[in-house]
Protein backbone atom coordinates (compact mmCIF):
# COMPACT_ATOMS: atom_id res chain seq x y z
CA UNK A 1 0.00 0.00 0.00
CA UNK A 2 1.06 3.23 -0.99
CA UNK A 3 -0.09 6.98 0.35
CA UNK A 4 -0.58 10.21 -0.66
CA UNK A 5 -2.93 12.98 1.35
CA UNK A 6 -6.00 14.13 0.15
CA UNK A 7 -7.82 16.45 1.57
CA UNK A 8 -11.33 16.00 3.15
CA UNK A 9 -12.80 18.58 -0.15
CA UNK A 10 -11.98 15.68 -2.30
CA UNK A 11 -13.63 13.18 -0.71
CA UNK A 12 -17.72 12.54 -2.37
CA UNK A 13 -20.48 12.76 -0.22
CA UNK A 14 -20.49 9.24 -0.06
CA UNK A 15 -17.22 9.14 1.25
CA UNK A 16 -16.96 10.06 4.42
CA UNK A 17 -14.36 8.36 5.94
CA UNK A 18 -10.37 8.95 5.35
CA UNK A 19 -7.25 6.92 7.01
CA UNK A 20 -5.95 9.12 9.50
CA UNK A 21 -2.27 8.72 9.69
CA UNK A 22 -2.20 9.72 13.49
CA UNK A 23 -4.19 6.74 13.63
CA UNK A 24 -1.98 4.11 11.82
CA UNK A 25 1.13 6.20 13.35
CA UNK A 26 -0.76 5.39 16.67
CA UNK A 27 0.01 1.31 16.16
CA UNK A 28 3.52 1.47 16.59
CA UNK A 29 2.90 1.60 20.61
CA UNK A 30 3.19 -1.94 20.63
CA UNK A 31 6.94 -1.67 20.19
CA UNK A 32 7.44 0.17 23.78
CA UNK A 33 4.42 -2.08 25.29
CA UNK A 34 6.48 -5.25 24.08
CA UNK A 35 9.77 -3.50 25.26
CA UNK A 36 8.41 -2.73 28.54
CA UNK A 37 7.26 -6.48 28.56
CA UNK A 38 10.57 -7.80 27.99
CA UNK A 39 12.63 -5.08 30.78
CA UNK A 40 9.73 -6.02 33.28
CA UNK A 41 10.31 -9.79 32.86
CA UNK A 42 13.71 -9.25 33.78
CA UNK A 43 13.80 -7.15 36.35
CA UNK A 44 10.76 -7.95 37.93
CA UNK A 45 9.31 -11.29 36.95
CA UNK A 46 12.09 -13.47 36.97
CA UNK A 47 12.42 -14.35 33.27
CA UNK A 48 8.46 -15.47 33.69
CA UNK A 49 7.27 -14.61 30.69
CA UNK A 50 10.95 -16.18 28.52
CA UNK A 51 10.02 -19.04 30.38
CA UNK A 52 6.65 -19.40 29.84
CA UNK A 53 5.93 -17.95 26.14
CA UNK A 54 6.10 -20.53 23.20
CA UNK A 55 9.39 -20.87 21.36
CA UNK A 56 7.29 -19.93 17.56
CA UNK A 57 3.94 -18.49 17.07
CA UNK A 58 3.13 -21.31 15.07
CA UNK A 59 2.42 -23.65 18.13
CA UNK A 60 -0.65 -21.17 19.67
CA UNK A 61 -3.76 -21.85 17.54
CA UNK A 62 -4.89 -18.63 19.14
CA UNK A 63 -1.92 -16.26 17.22
CA UNK A 64 -2.15 -18.02 13.87
CA UNK A 65 -6.15 -17.54 14.27
CA UNK A 66 -6.17 -13.35 15.48
CA UNK A 67 -2.84 -12.94 13.50
CA UNK A 68 -2.25 -13.19 9.89
CA UNK A 69 -5.05 -15.34 8.62
CA UNK A 70 -7.90 -12.87 9.61
CA UNK A 71 -6.20 -10.36 7.11
CA UNK A 72 -5.51 -12.33 4.22
CA UNK A 73 -9.07 -13.75 4.50
CA UNK A 74 -10.35 -10.32 4.66
CA UNK A 75 -8.38 -9.08 1.41
CA UNK A 76 -9.60 -12.45 -0.68
CA UNK A 77 -13.29 -10.74 0.67
CA UNK A 78 -12.96 -7.58 -0.33
CA UNK A 79 -11.82 -8.56 -3.81
CA UNK A 80 -13.85 -12.08 -4.85
CA UNK A 81 -17.10 -10.25 -2.80
CA UNK A 82 -16.85 -7.31 -5.54
CA UNK A 83 -17.47 -8.58 -9.57
CA UNK A 84 -16.19 -4.89 -10.65
CA UNK A 85 -12.86 -5.85 -8.94
CA UNK A 86 -12.68 -9.41 -10.24
CA UNK A 87 -13.02 -8.70 -13.62
CA UNK A 88 -10.87 -5.68 -13.52
CA UNK A 89 -7.90 -8.25 -11.88
CA UNK A 90 -9.37 -11.84 -13.96
CA UNK A 91 -6.39 -11.80 -15.49
CA UNK A 92 -4.24 -11.31 -13.26
CA UNK A 93 -5.66 -13.77 -10.87
CA UNK A 94 -5.47 -16.43 -13.46
CA UNK A 95 -2.22 -16.04 -14.38
CA UNK A 96 -1.11 -15.97 -11.08
CA UNK A 97 -3.77 -19.00 -10.00
CA UNK A 98 -1.21 -21.22 -12.60
CA UNK A 99 2.20 -20.21 -11.37
CA UNK A 100 1.39 -21.12 -7.80
CA UNK A 101 0.31 -24.09 -9.63
CA UNK A 102 2.99 -24.81 -11.36
CA UNK A 103 5.68 -24.06 -8.90
CA UNK A 104 4.41 -25.35 -6.00
CA UNK A 105 2.71 -28.28 -7.70
CA UNK A 106 4.74 -29.66 -9.95
CA UNK A 107 8.08 -27.69 -8.74
CA UNK A 108 7.47 -29.15 -5.33
CA UNK A 109 9.03 -32.96 -7.13
CA UNK A 110 12.29 -31.30 -7.72
CA UNK A 111 12.76 -27.83 -6.11
CA UNK A 112 14.00 -28.22 -1.75
CA UNK A 113 11.78 -27.48 0.62
CA UNK A 114 13.86 -24.82 2.27
CA UNK A 115 14.16 -23.18 -1.14
CA UNK A 116 10.61 -22.97 -1.13
CA UNK A 117 10.50 -21.99 2.59
CA UNK A 118 13.63 -19.68 2.00
CA UNK A 119 11.33 -18.37 -0.62
CA UNK A 120 7.76 -17.84 0.87
CA UNK A 121 9.58 -16.12 4.02
CA UNK A 122 10.87 -13.61 1.85
CA UNK A 123 7.88 -12.58 -0.23
CA UNK A 124 6.06 -12.63 3.70
CA UNK A 125 9.13 -10.13 5.04
CA UNK A 126 8.90 -7.58 1.87
CA UNK A 127 5.07 -8.07 2.15
CA UNK A 128 4.92 -6.12 5.54
CA UNK A 129 7.60 -4.14 5.45
CA UNK A 130 6.88 -2.91 2.38
CA UNK A 131 3.21 -2.44 3.26
CA UNK A 132 4.27 0.18 6.27
CA UNK A 133 6.95 1.94 4.04
CA UNK A 134 4.81 2.43 1.27
CA UNK A 135 1.78 4.33 3.65
CA UNK A 136 5.14 6.22 4.97
CA UNK A 137 5.96 6.92 1.94
CA UNK A 138 3.10 10.03 1.24
CA UNK A 139 4.21 11.61 4.26
CA UNK A 140 8.02 10.99 4.04
CA UNK A 141 8.32 11.97 0.30
CA UNK A 142 11.88 10.72 0.18
CA UNK A 143 13.75 10.38 -3.08
CA UNK A 144 13.52 6.92 -4.56
CA UNK A 145 16.49 5.62 -3.63
CA UNK A 146 16.64 6.83 -0.01
CA UNK A 147 12.88 4.51 -0.16
CA UNK A 148 14.21 1.46 -1.71
CA UNK A 149 17.07 1.93 0.25
CA UNK A 150 15.80 1.99 3.81
CA UNK A 151 12.83 -1.30 2.20
CA UNK A 152 15.61 -3.19 1.36
CA UNK A 153 18.17 -3.01 3.91
CA UNK A 154 14.81 -3.24 6.53
CA UNK A 155 13.51 -6.61 4.57
CA UNK A 156 17.22 -8.22 4.98
CA UNK A 157 17.41 -7.62 8.41
CA UNK A 158 13.42 -8.99 8.70
CA UNK A 159 14.19 -11.79 7.28
CA UNK A 160 17.54 -13.03 8.90
CA UNK A 161 15.20 -12.18 12.22
CA UNK A 162 12.25 -13.76 10.64
CA UNK A 163 14.91 -17.00 9.55
CA UNK A 164 16.35 -17.23 13.07
CA UNK A 165 13.04 -17.39 14.93
CA UNK A 166 11.46 -20.03 12.18
CA UNK A 167 14.28 -22.37 11.70
CA UNK A 168 16.36 -21.93 14.90
CA UNK A 169 15.46 -25.78 16.06
CA UNK A 170 17.38 -26.77 12.72
CA UNK A 171 20.17 -24.28 12.75
CA UNK A 172 23.89 -25.06 15.18
CA UNK A 173 25.38 -22.56 17.84
CA UNK A 174 27.44 -20.83 14.78
CA UNK A 175 25.22 -20.13 12.00
CA UNK A 176 22.88 -19.33 14.87
CA UNK A 177 25.55 -16.66 15.82
CA UNK A 178 26.07 -16.09 12.10
CA UNK A 179 22.06 -14.94 11.90
CA UNK A 180 22.28 -12.77 14.45
CA UNK A 181 25.87 -11.32 13.25
CA UNK A 182 24.08 -10.24 10.00
CA UNK A 183 20.66 -9.24 11.51
CA UNK A 184 22.96 -7.09 13.98
CA UNK A 185 25.08 -5.36 10.77
CA UNK A 186 22.09 -4.57 8.15
CA UNK A 187 19.99 -2.97 11.48
CA UNK A 188 23.14 -0.49 12.10
CA UNK A 189 23.22 0.07 8.39
CA UNK A 190 19.55 0.74 8.27
CA UNK A 191 19.86 3.22 11.42
CA UNK A 192 23.09 5.16 9.79
CA UNK A 193 20.93 5.17 6.35
CA UNK A 194 17.78 6.54 8.03
CA UNK A 195 19.63 9.29 9.76
CA UNK A 196 21.15 10.23 6.49
CA UNK A 197 17.77 9.92 4.89
CA UNK A 198 15.49 11.76 7.44
CA UNK A 199 17.23 15.01 5.83
CA UNK A 200 15.28 14.81 3.43
CA UNK A 201 11.94 14.06 5.43
CA UNK A 202 10.39 17.80 5.43
CA UNK A 203 7.71 17.28 8.43
CA UNK A 204 7.96 16.39 11.97
CA UNK A 205 5.43 13.62 11.87
CA UNK A 206 7.30 12.07 8.21
CA UNK A 207 9.91 12.30 10.48
CA UNK A 208 8.24 10.07 13.12
CA UNK A 209 6.94 7.56 10.86
CA UNK A 210 10.09 7.23 8.92
CA UNK A 211 11.31 6.09 12.27
CA UNK A 212 8.41 4.23 14.06
CA UNK A 213 9.36 1.58 10.11
CA UNK A 214 12.91 2.21 11.80
CA UNK A 215 12.19 0.87 15.28
CA UNK A 216 9.61 -2.09 13.77
CA UNK A 217 13.14 -4.09 13.12
CA UNK A 218 15.03 -2.71 15.81
CA UNK A 219 12.55 -4.02 18.38
CA UNK A 220 11.84 -7.32 16.52
CA UNK A 221 15.40 -7.75 16.17
CA UNK A 222 16.43 -7.10 19.89
CA UNK A 223 13.22 -8.72 21.00
CA UNK A 224 14.91 -12.32 18.77
CA UNK A 225 17.89 -11.64 20.48
CA UNK A 226 16.78 -11.63 24.10
CA UNK A 227 14.57 -15.13 23.07
CA UNK A 228 11.50 -13.26 23.25
CA UNK A 229 10.57 -14.76 20.19
CA UNK A 230 6.49 -14.32 20.05
CA UNK A 231 7.26 -10.62 20.85
CA UNK A 232 9.45 -10.79 18.29
CA UNK A 233 7.05 -11.57 15.84
CA UNK A 234 3.95 -9.78 17.46
CA UNK A 235 5.13 -6.53 16.69
CA UNK A 236 5.45 -6.63 12.93
CA UNK A 237 2.63 -8.49 12.69
CA UNK A 238 -0.18 -6.71 15.10
CA UNK A 239 0.86 -3.27 12.76
CA UNK A 240 0.66 -5.08 9.98
CA UNK A 241 -2.57 -6.41 10.20
CA UNK A 242 -4.00 -3.51 12.17
CA UNK A 243 -3.14 -0.89 9.34
CA UNK A 244 -4.25 -3.92 6.63
CA UNK A 245 -7.84 -3.39 8.57
CA UNK A 246 -7.80 0.12 8.81
CA UNK A 247 -8.16 0.16 5.05
CA UNK A 248 -10.45 -2.46 4.86
CA UNK A 249 -12.89 -1.40 6.92
CA UNK A 250 -12.63 2.14 5.21
CA UNK A 251 -12.68 1.41 2.13
CA UNK A 252 -16.12 -0.92 2.90
CA UNK A 253 -17.25 1.96 4.70
CA UNK A 254 -17.38 4.46 1.89
CA UNK A 255 -18.11 1.93 -0.79
CA UNK A 256 -21.53 0.17 1.46
CA UNK A 257 -22.93 2.39 3.93
CA UNK A 258 -25.16 4.15 1.69
CA UNK A 259 -26.05 1.53 -0.62
CA UNK A 260 -24.34 -1.97 -0.12
CA UNK A 261 -23.23 -3.16 -3.44
CA UNK A 262 -22.55 -6.98 -2.81
CA UNK A 263 -24.39 -9.41 -0.78
CA UNK A 264 -22.83 -9.42 2.57
CA UNK A 265 -23.49 -5.84 2.89
CA UNK A 266 -27.27 -5.92 1.64
CA UNK A 267 -27.43 -8.97 4.18
CA UNK A 268 -26.31 -7.36 6.85
CA UNK A 269 -28.47 -4.21 5.96
CA UNK A 270 -31.15 -6.36 6.43
CA UNK A 271 -29.97 -7.85 10.26
CA UNK A 272 -29.41 -4.13 10.92
CA UNK A 273 -25.29 -4.73 11.51
CA UNK A 274 -23.03 -1.90 11.38
CA UNK A 275 -20.56 -2.14 8.64
CA UNK A 276 -18.02 -1.32 10.51
CA UNK A 277 -18.34 -4.96 11.69
CA UNK A 278 -19.03 -6.84 8.58
CA UNK A 279 -15.63 -7.70 7.35
CA UNK A 280 -13.69 -7.72 10.54
CA UNK A 281 -16.46 -10.73 12.05
CA UNK A 282 -16.49 -12.31 8.77
CA UNK A 283 -13.19 -12.54 8.62
CA UNK A 284 -12.16 -13.41 11.80
CA UNK A 285 -15.29 -16.07 11.97
CA UNK A 286 -13.85 -17.94 9.02
CA UNK A 287 -10.21 -18.13 9.95
CA UNK A 288 -11.28 -19.80 13.31
CA UNK A 289 -13.08 -22.30 11.14
CA UNK A 290 -10.49 -22.84 8.57
CA UNK A 291 -7.73 -23.44 11.35
CA UNK A 292 -9.96 -25.16 14.13
CA UNK A 293 -11.87 -27.43 12.19
CA UNK A 294 -10.70 -26.93 8.16
CA UNK A 295 -8.83 -30.03 7.79
CA UNK A 296 -10.24 -32.27 9.84
CA UNK A 297 -13.79 -31.86 7.66
CA UNK A 298 -11.71 -32.39 4.28
CA UNK A 299 -9.89 -35.26 5.34
CA UNK A 300 -13.21 -37.14 6.85
CA UNK A 301 -14.46 -36.23 3.45
CA UNK A 302 -12.01 -37.39 0.96
CA UNK A 303 -11.60 -40.39 3.38
CA UNK A 304 -15.73 -41.42 3.60
CA UNK A 305 -16.07 -40.91 -0.02
CA UNK A 306 -12.75 -41.78 -1.78
CA UNK A 307 -10.62 -43.80 1.27
CA UNK A 308 -7.62 -41.57 1.08
CA UNK A 309 -6.94 -39.10 3.74
CA UNK A 310 -5.52 -35.56 3.12
CA UNK A 311 -4.31 -33.47 5.24
CA UNK A 312 -3.63 -30.03 5.81
CA UNK A 313 -6.10 -29.10 2.50
CA UNK A 314 -6.84 -26.44 4.04
CA UNK A 315 -4.10 -25.04 6.26
CA UNK A 316 -1.77 -25.60 4.11
CA UNK A 317 -3.32 -25.58 0.95
CA UNK A 318 -6.36 -23.68 1.02
CA UNK A 319 -4.79 -20.63 3.51
CA UNK A 320 -1.46 -21.12 1.89
CA UNK A 321 -2.78 -20.21 -1.49
CA UNK A 322 -4.90 -17.55 -0.22
CA UNK A 323 -1.66 -16.08 1.61
CA UNK A 324 0.28 -15.78 -1.55
CA UNK A 325 -2.23 -14.34 -3.78
CA UNK A 326 -3.02 -11.46 -0.68
CA UNK A 327 1.21 -11.12 -0.93
CA UNK A 328 0.29 -10.40 -4.72
CA UNK A 329 -2.91 -8.23 -4.90
CA UNK A 330 -1.88 -5.91 -2.28
CA UNK A 331 0.66 -4.94 -4.85
CA UNK A 332 -1.30 -3.38 -7.38
CA UNK A 333 -4.87 -3.16 -5.69
CA UNK A 334 -4.13 -0.28 -3.68
CA UNK A 335 -2.23 1.85 -5.97
CA UNK A 336 -3.36 5.34 -7.31
CA UNK A 337 -5.79 5.09 -10.12
CA UNK A 338 -6.75 1.78 -8.83
CA UNK A 339 -11.02 0.47 -8.57
CA UNK A 340 -10.09 0.29 -5.00
CA UNK A 341 -8.57 4.04 -4.28
CA UNK A 342 -12.24 6.11 -5.06
CA UNK A 343 -12.94 4.75 -2.03
CA UNK A 344 -10.02 5.86 0.58
CA UNK A 345 -8.58 8.99 0.87
CA UNK A 346 -6.06 10.34 3.94
CA UNK A 347 -5.57 12.30 6.26
CA UNK A 348 -3.83 13.45 9.23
Amino acid sequence: MSAQIISAQDFSKENQLAVSFKLLLGLYSIIPVCLLLQLFDGWFWHGFLQQNLPTSPSHILLFQIVFGTPHIIASAVVLASDTEYLKFYKLKIILMTVAIAIVFGLGSLFIPYKVFYLAVASWTVYHVLKQQHGVGRGLCRLPDWAFYLLLWLSVAAGLFVYIGIFLKNSLDVQQTEWIKYIAASLCAGLVLSAVLCQHYVTTQFGKWFLWANILLVLSSFYLYVQQYYLLAILVPRLVHDATAYIFYVTHDYNKHHTHPQNFIYRCAARCNVHVFIVLPVCSFLLAFVLQSYGDAVVSFITNFFFGVEIRKAVTLGLLGYLALMHYYTEAFTWKQGSPYRRFIAFSR
